[in-house]
């Protein structure tokens, strides 16, 4: 958690949902997924803009229906935001390919 993000006193409480969902992107596959990845989706995304009176099952039901596809999708674009890549070198492709 880098940032200070206004639902982090959250965190703590919903963490066995947070467990729940990371247990069925392991199901389908997705074992290299971390509970601290699957937080920072959340927080730099989905809640985004926090809302001043959320409600803890609207912070669990933000956190049970993430889909997989929406947090790869974000993993990859902050890969390409925080890494520059030498499109030049194939050690780099390679890695970026993985």
């Amino acid at each position: 958690m880098e940032k200070s993000h206004a639902y982090n006193h959250f965190y703590s409480v919903v963490k066995p949902a947070l467990i729940s969902k990371l247990e069925e992107f392991r199901l389908l596959g997705y074992h290299d997924v971390s509970e601290s990845g699957l937080w920072g989706f959340l927080t730099k995304k989905k809640w985004k803009k926090a809302k001043e009176n959320i409600r803890l099952y609207e912070i669990i039901d933000d956190i049970l229906s993430v889909k997989v596809s929406d947090y790869i999708s974000f993993t990859t674009i902050e890969t390409y935001k925080n890494n520059d890549f030498n499109l030049e070198d194939e050690d780099e492709w390679k890695e970026l390919l993985k």
